[in-house]
């Protein structure tokens, strides 16, 4: 560490002292966003403008290599190369159709002075949404297998503005977000991070392609200056690679709206397109489960006296997702070995082999019969090379069956007992498990994943990952469950990386197993979230018997999950969403509102709808009276004619919403 430091000072001194020299500039196809690249005394510096104010002041660039060897410093510029991309491509699945992917480009090619004289490139993208940039070591004959103990990028914010994150916590990122001021960050966070800026505008910085890297978190240097901290293998290397080798792109959204913000795809344009040829086993749907019961402590994820996963049990899910429109049912603790895992031990997990009391041949051709999809569970207790050594088999079996999604699961603080989910070794796993998936037709929902950095793109069959604090943490988390503020943040920093499998949904707050737990939502909001939160796969999360006699859940029966285009209509970080998506398949335009701990009267205009044309828009609202904490469930239903010219108020109980379907008429 002593030697590093004092890399990174001479790194400091060299940007410190001297002229600038040796500059240019990439800018946005619209003009209004810059990225300016410059040598201080051989230093690599970048610093972005957005209509023509700074953003970023000069920030470094560059490596720490094994021993007390830099890439940081001594460079001459050698060349330059200049390129711009416009094109519009579909996504299969996603919160629109059509993606345009348009940007000017910069590399710069970087070559030490002296000593070994190696190269070094650097290429910029610059969007009229944000900007990208990523590292590139050629193919040299000074630099082939090599280490990387620290990546030197920082982000020299020009302003002291708020900013929204959460400490790092790599094992799942299951923890909340909170605001504070950039200079107040005393910890290391993890990306993606949203900033407020004075001026009401949103800065979001991440990363994109995270394939053979350790993630990028960030901790706090000085001032607004943010820097790149590096997960780490357990030996303290941050990265091992040869030459020829790329870094994931650094990327910086710079929006003026939250509907900017969210609707910003640069993160999938820095990813490759789809490896994918043939897309259509990959089915976006909403799902029911066996997993709710496990939480509530009426089944057992082991075999016993309440298996949770016996074929009865599996076929009566069948028929509630049948005579319900709901495509599939996930189901937990069907395979050997989750006695091991109660026991902190992965490696007794056996992917192809199902408990006695399941009967796997039988359900999967009930399920055919049904027309209803099996989403079967892989957990591996963080125990991965056991699981990469049932790849193969774990996916034949599936394939077998005719199951095309499985959730996969990585609950325990270390991968193989040693390294961290977002290192490099974790990426690894991670990617190989979704290359080989595809191969057998399967689609992955990982839980305790790596933070998602658009990767989807190259592989749509990575069709959604946990990732965040979600709806299980009302069943058991000592802190009461999740606040009544929590999805009104989530959606503007951890949606930023990609869709969310939140599994909202539930009915029935009461919780025996824990009772001072539960969720601290009304009814309608629990509807709401089906809108708010995105996710190609949405879980209708309760036990099926607690959905009887509830004509509320029509509204969970007939939301999409694949959207062909989606807005913000109205929204504060914290406090409250309002989000509005239509239908890929249909001209149904579906609206979800909700606020935090605060009662909230909103106005509502349907604008954005076909001028000319009458709608019927059903309204799933809080009833009068509700409260979240006493009289949660009360829900109204009723309908009324709108139009483009509409504009109506709304009323949200504390930790409230309204779910909206509408319809033409």
């Amino acid at each position: 560490m002593k030697r590093i430091s004092v890399i990174i000072g001479l790194c400091l001194l060299f940007m410190a002292c001297g002229k600038t020299s040796e500059k240019t500039v990439v800018q946005s196809p619209d003009g209004k966003i810059s990225v300016e690249f410059s040598l201080q005394d051989g230093a690599p510096v970048y610093s972005v403008q957005k209509d023509g104010k700074p953003i970023v002041e000069n920030s470094r660039l560059g490596f720490v290599l094994a021993g007390e060897d830099s890439l940081c410093s001594h460079f001459s510029l050698v060349g330059t190369k200049k390129d711009s991309h416009d094109e519009t491509w579909q996504q299969p699945w996603g919160e629109e159709i059509d993606v345009r992917n348009h940007y000017n480009e910069l590399t710069v090619q970087l070559q030490e002075t002296a000593g070994l004289k190696r190269l070094l490139n650097i290429t910029f993208r610059a969007f009229d949404d944000g900007i990208g940039f990523r590292y590139e070591f050629p193919e040299q004959e000074n630099l082939k297998e090599f280490e990387i103990h620290d990546e030197l990028t920082e982000f020299a914010l020009v302003n002291d503005d708020s900013i929204w994150s959460q400490h790092l916590f790599d094992r799942d990122y299951e923890i909340l977000y909170h605001k504070r001021l950039i200079s107040e960050v005393n910890d290391t966070v993890s990306t993606p991070v949203t900033i407020e800026t004075a001026d009401g505008k949103y800065i979001a910085i991440h990363e994109a392609a995270l394939i053979d890297y350790a993630k990028m978190n960030l901790f706090k240097k000085q001032n607004s200056t943010l820097k790149n901290d590096l997960t780490p293998w357990s030996t303290g290397v941050k990265v091992y690679a040869n030459a020829p080798f790329v870094s994931p792109w650094r990327t910086i959204v710079l929006a003026d709206h939250l509907n900017d913000l969210v609707n910003s795809r640069l993160m999938l344009n820095l990813n490759e397109p789809s490896k994918i040829a043939d897309t259509k086993w990959i089915q976006p749907m909403k799902y029911v489960g066996i997993w709710w019961g496990m939480h509530m402590k009426t089944m057992t994820w082991t075999e016993g006296a309440i298996h949770g996963a016996t074929t009865a049990n599996m076929m009566r899910y069948i028929d509630f997702a049948a005579a319900n429109g709901i495509g599939g049912v996930l189901v937990e603790g069907w395979n050997v070995g989750w006695d091991g895992y109660m026991m902190d031990d992965g490696s007794k997990f056996k992917f192809a082999q199902p408990y006695p009391d399941f009967d796997m041949e039988k359900i999967s051709q009930y399920a055919k019969e049904k027309g209803v999809a099996i989403i079967s569970h892989n957990e591996t207790a963080g125990a991965i090379t056991n699981y990469e050594n049932q790849l193969d088999s774990a996916f034949a079996f599936a394939q077998k069956y005719s199951i095309h999604a499985i959730k996969t699961g990585y609950v325990n603080a270390f991968l193989d007992g040693k390294e961290k989910h977002s290192s490099q070794y974790g990426v690894r796993h991670y990617r190989k498990v979704v290359e080989t998936a595809a191969n057998y037709q399967v689609a992955i929902d990982t839980h305790e994943p790596v933070m998602p950095t658009g990767w989807q793109r190259t592989y749509p069959n990575l069709i959604s990952q946990e990732g965040v604090r979600g709806q299980e943490w009302d069943a058991w988390s000592a802190d009461g469950g999740n606040p009544p503020e929590h999805t009104t943040i989530i959606p503007f920093t951890r949606g930023l990386a990609g869709p969310i499998d939140f599994t909202p949904g539930t009915f029935n707050f009461n919780n025996p197993a824990m009772p001072g737990t539960r969720v601290q939502t009304t009814i309608a909001k629990q509807l709401a979230l089906y809108v708010v939160i995105y996710s190609p796969v949405q879980m209708a999360s309760d036990m099926i018997e607690n959905y009887a006699g509830r004509p509320e859940f029509e509204f969970i029966r007939v939301v999409p999950v694949d959207w062909a285009k989606t807005i913000i209509l109205d929204g504060k970080i914290g406090d409250y969403v309002v989000t509005a998506r239509k239908d890929k398949h249909s001209d149904a335009w579906f609206i979800g509102a909700i606020t935090g701990e605060n009662a909230r009267d909103l106005s509502l205009s349907f604008s954005f709808l076909e001028k000319g044309q009458t709608y019927i828009a059903k309204f799933f609202r809080d009833a009068p009276g509700v409260d979240w904490k006493t009289n949660p469930y009360p829900v109204t239903i009723e309908e009324q004619e709108i139009t483009a010219e509409t504009t109506l108020p709304v009323h949200l109980a504390a930790s409230g919403g309204a779910a909206i379907w509408i319809r033409k008429k």
